[in-house]
Parts: C-alpha cells; sequence; structure tokens
C-alpha cells in the first residue's frame, strides 16, 4: 500500500493512492497516518480494503507528511562509504547518529525556507524509516518486523550551522521545513529489498546525487537494531539514513542553495519530491 496525507497544513487526511494513481480517503478507517494504524494488525486490516470502494478525492490537493504524530526523526551521519569521503571523514566504525527535530518536518511538495543568515544550506536525498510498533532491544534478524514502512526524505542541512557554530549536527538540520517527508509511506510489503533501491536528486534540472541504497555502510535492519538498544523506538518515528555522494558540500568549489533553487528528488518505488528553495524573513 502506499499510505499518504492531504489537505491543508494542519488539517491533512488520511489516504492511499490507488493502482490508477488517485487518491482515496481513509478518514472512516484510520483517524490518521499515526500511531496505532501503523501497527501490523491494522496494516493488514487496510489492505484488504478494495480502493474502489473507497471515496475517491477530486482535483489536486496538497500532499502532507505521510506520517502524522513523529516524536523522533533520528537521522544517520555518513552511512556512504563515498559519501563519507567528500565530506572528507573517515567511515565510522559504528553509525554516526543525530536528531533532527520533528518541527521540521513538512509535506514532500512544499516550500523549504532557507534560514536567516544561512550562507551554506545544502540538499541530501535519503531513504526513510518509519516504524510500526515499539522496538527495544530488537535483534537484527528481527528488526525489520518492526518496520511499517519507507519513504523519501530530505535531510536538508545547513552546513555552517551544522560543522562551524560549536556544536552538534542538530542545528544545521533541526530549521523550520528542514524535512520533506513523502509522497507516501509504502508498506514494507511492497519493498522486497530496502537496500537495493536506486535514489537520485536534481538542483534546477541538474543532476546532483545518483546512488543506490546498496552502498550503505550500516543497512536498516542493522540500524533498526543498533538505535533499539538506546532508546524506544515507537510508532511512527522515523529514521532517515544516510544519503549517497553529490551533494553541494562535497562540490569543488562547494555549490549551495540559493533563494528561487527547485530541487527534485526520488527513491525507487518510493515516488517523487520537488520543493522550491524561499529565503526566509
Amino acid at each position: 500500500m502506499k499510505l499518504l496525507r492531504y489537505g491543508k497544513p494542519g488539517k491533512e487526511r488520511p489516504g492511499l493512492l490507488d493502482a490508477d494513481g488517485k487518491i482515496r480517503d481513509l478518514s472512516e478507517q484510520v483517524g490518521d497516518i499515526a500511531g496505532a494504524a501503523l501497527a501490523p494488525a491494522s496494516l493488514k486490516k487496510l489492505a484488504k480494503i478494495d480502493p474502489n470502494s473507497l471515496p475517491l478525492v477530486r482535483g489536486n490537493p496538497r500532499l502532507g507528511p505521510c506520517v502524522a504524530e513523529t516524536g523522533k526523526f533520528i537521522c544517520i551521519g555518513l552511512n556512504y562509504a563515498d559519501h563519507a569521503a567528500e565530506s572528507n571523514l573517515p567511515v565510522p566504525s559504528e553509525p554516526v547518529v543525530f536528531m533532527k527535530a520533528s518541527s521540521a518536518i513538512v509535506g514532500p511538495n512544499d516550500d523549504v525556507l532557507i534560514p536567516r543568515g544561512s550562507k551554506k544550506t545544502d540538499w541530501e536525498v535519503e531513504l526513510g524509516v518509519v516504524i510500526g510498533k515499539k522496538a527495544k532491544y530488537v535483534s537484527e534478524a528481527e528488526a525489520l518486523d518492526y518496520v511499517a514502512g519507507y519513504c523519501v526524505a530530505h535531510d536538508v542541512s545547513e552546513r555552517a550551522f551544522q560543522t562551524e557554530r560549536q556544536g552538534q549536527w542538530t542545528k544545521g538540520k533541526s530549521c523550520d521545513t528542514f524535512g520533506p517527508i513523502g509522497p507516501w509511506l509504502v508498506t514494507k510489503d511492497e519493498i522486497a529489498d530496502p537496500q537495493n533501491l536506486k535514489m537520485w536528486l536534481t538542483v534546477n534540472g541538474k543532476k546532483r546525487q545518483d546512488g543506490s541504497t546498496k552502498t550503505m555502510v550500516y543497512g536498516v535492519a542493522h540500524l533498526v537494531s543498533y538505535l533499539s538498544q538506546f532508546m524506544s523506538l515507537l510508532p511512527g518515528d522515523i529514521i532517515s539514513t544516510g544519503t549517497p555522494p553529490g551533494v553541494g558540500m562535497g562540490m569543488k568549489p562547494p555549490k549551495y542553495l540559493k533563494n528561487g533553487d527547485v530541487v527534485e528528488l526520488g527513491i525507487e518505488g518510493l515516488g517523487t519530491q520537488k520543493q522550491t528553495f524561499v529565503q526566509d524573513k
């Protein structure tokens, strides 16, 4: 299934994408794509519904973040060896973990705000992993049992805030609108292998990132298990699993986003995003 949320910011309704690419309303079945609705039993129940029996959503509504009520937005740094190299940093001996504020989350096609004082706003296409049930001290072998599905995540970053402002990476990752997710949550049964998905990103039509999740240093199962040793992962939590090479910081000379730039990105089987970057006032 491809689950989604549509409507104006703060007033999104739950829906799913049918086989014809049309939105069907799920409001009578679930309150939102969040919490208990992401549990295995709930997803199994939703999968049995004939999409044609659901109300058709007319027009072309805005798509909101594909998951609501996200408690934790956990990110993994330097999880592609070639990205670590372009960042002039070693491949980590354990996953590098940092947090992105949940207040950064926006819809997949919403404008992204370049924050005040920013000189180095950058792009990063990433595979997002959505947790479906509480995971605590889980093994790598059972880790995927706790995953509800996957989505495209854009880990927008302000490099000066991230690396030059005497703090951890979080302050360069958590600016408002720096976390577009969606367009939809694709349930894990539709993704045969999360470690073999092509991913790409363009800036103003020029290809900047062209990679695959198969080059991750630490795969999805390892990350879910690893994180669960330090904290409970709860339904709706998102793990953003790192980016392949091609970010602006790694270009020679570095290139960063400016007012009016358009970024498009996507992951095989998970849909695409498109954002215009706008200077915040």
